[in-house]
């Protein structure tokens, strides 16, 4: 079943973190933030909702990081009940999808709570001073990707957070498959 994060705090302060990631490292929020803001996600490995738009997280996470965005993402799924969402299957995947920053393994979901993170994908776009501005979507794909020319609703409201602090205020929210709590 589809969920739907609630619409954008702005202001909300990013909760910190130190977690596992698939490259070996162990990774904090402070060591992901970028001058010009940061964008924290929770994907997973087997989410229709992610796998149909992987290669456009990536390409804009590509082109975010150039602005001076930090990227992370997170996955925070039961792994016991959704084995596909594993550790090991995470650094199979980040491999394969060529993840230009840390996929960071929330085994006790407590990063997912701390955020209140309700689907995959789910997006938090802070400023540089961890401050949220964006809780909205990619674009207007869903299970499927859509069309290669769909408005890239993250990159632009991103570059706004990076070139005046401030996020848009009209913000479609992210739809996905619920996080799967243990």
């Amino acid at each position: 079943m589809a969920a739907i994060p609630p619409v954008c705090d702005f202001g909300w302060k990013a909760p910190s973190f130190r977690l596992p990631a698939t490259d070996g490292r162990v990774w904090t929020l402070a060591d992901i933030a970028g001058p010009k803001g940061t964008l924290v996600m929770f994907i997973c490995n087997h989410c229709p909702y992610v796998l149909a738009v992987i290669d456009r997280i990536v390409r804009d996470a590509r082109d975010l990081q150039a602005l001076g965005i930090g990227v992370a993402a997170i996955c925070s799924n039961d792994a016991a009940t959704y084995p596909d969402d594993g550790f090991d299957n995470m650094v199979t995947k980040a491999a394969e999808w060529g993840l230009p920053f840390p996929y960071l393994h929330d085994e006790d979901q407590s990063v997912a709570r701390a955020y209140d993170a309700v689907c995959t994908p789910d997006f938090f776009g802070f400023n540089a001073d961890l401050a949220l501005q964006y809780r909205g979507r990619l674009d207007a794909s869903r299970k499927t990707a859509g069309a290669a020319d769909l408005r890239r609703e993250l990159f632009e409201a991103m570059k706004q957070v990076a070139e005046t602090g401030r996020g848009p205020e009209e913000q479609v929210p992210s739809m996905g498959c619920s996080i799967k709590w243990k």
